[in-house]
């Protein structure tokens, strides 16, 4: 089986521009029956979305896409020292003690604690960075091919899933196939016997009453759904095994399936016989495979 994608996945990478400034990228992706970009980025890279969209539009098909950068600045911070107002402070203090006749030093960490004295400045380097819109574009196709690789796996499992409902409804069919010759003989005797009771006392050719009888038996066969089912899984198996962008060709073909399983269902309803209860049992568990196959089908790339 050649590579089945998912929609759903979950990617991350991490980068730098240069000492003190780095970046993190997430992309989460959902089904979706288109391409569906959302960003989440600093407003200073409005710019790069454009150059970002088209990367990512090369490397996915469907889904709802969530991209988000996050950008982490390093803060670069510098004690500065007022040496001056701090020399003004201590010759205040010794001129004081000195008036008022008292000895001693003062306490340099009570000084070095008055307001001004000493001060701390941070550059957070805010603003446009060319090198940091490099090294992101850089990293986006490394981003998308670790999301499809997840969507990869997952889409693997599906595609497994998938294949195993297929060989269920094919033995379904298979089964129908070899009951249907009996249903068909009770349906011609009940409506053979049917005709007889309405035409009791007029007069009609047995050939003719036989000859509708098989018509209306005939009628409600199923040989052509059995026919056209598998014809239908062969197909859907055949696109298992080809992968790539499969998601609304299978679900086509398990609206097809869906629309035999109904037919079948339809022209068994009323039959009689343990043949025909079992074929209106394989039609509604067809018809329970089929949907929860659509339901996986749309989470298919």
């Amino acid at each position: 089986m050649s590579e089945i994608y998912s929609m759903t996945g979950f990617a991350s990478v991490r980068g730098s521009a240069g000492e003190g400034l780095g970046f993190t990228l997430t992309m989460k992706s959902v089904n979706h029956r288109f391409l569906d970009l959302s960003f989440r980025m600093p407003s200073y890279f409005d710019g790069l979305e454009a150059q970002i969209r088209k990367l990512l539009k090369d490397g996915l098909r469907r889904g709802h896409v969530d991209v988000t950068l996050q950008v982490e600045r390093r803060v670069s911070t510098e004690v500065q020292l007022n040496a001056d107002l701090l020399g003004a402070y201590v010759k205040a203090f010794r001129e004081a003690a000195s008036a008022h006749g008292i000895a001693g030093e003062p306490d340099l960490s009570a000084l070095l604690r008055i307001p001004g004295v000493m001060s701390v400045e941070s550059n957070v380097g805010l603003g446009e960075t060319p090198e940091l819109d490099a090294a992101v574009i850089e990293q986006i196709p490394v981003l998308v091919e670790k999301l499809n690789a997840a969507r990869a796996l997952e889409g693997a499992a599906l595609g497994d899933d998938l294949l195993s409902s297929m060989q269920r409804l094919r033995a379904f069919g298979e089964e129908m196939a070899e009951l249907r010759n009996g249903v068909r003989e009770a349906q011609f005797e009940r409506l053979r016997a049917r005709l007889v009771e309405l035409t009791q006392g007029v007069s009609v050719n047995e050939e003719r009453v036989l000859t509708e009888a098989s018509v209306l038996a005939e009628k409600s066969d199923i040989e052509e759904e059995i026919v056209r089912l598998r014809t239908h899984v062969d197909r859907f198996v055949a696109l298992l095994d080809e992968g790539g962008e499969l998601g609304k060709r299978l679900d086509f073909l398990l609206q097809e399936l869906n629309r035999e399983a109904n037919t079948m269902l339809s022209k068994t309803n009323g039959a009689t016989g343990e043949n025909s209860l079992r074929i209106t049992e394989l039609g509604l568990e067809m018809k329970a495979v089929i949907e929860k196959a659509r339901e996986q089908v749309q989470n298919i790339e």
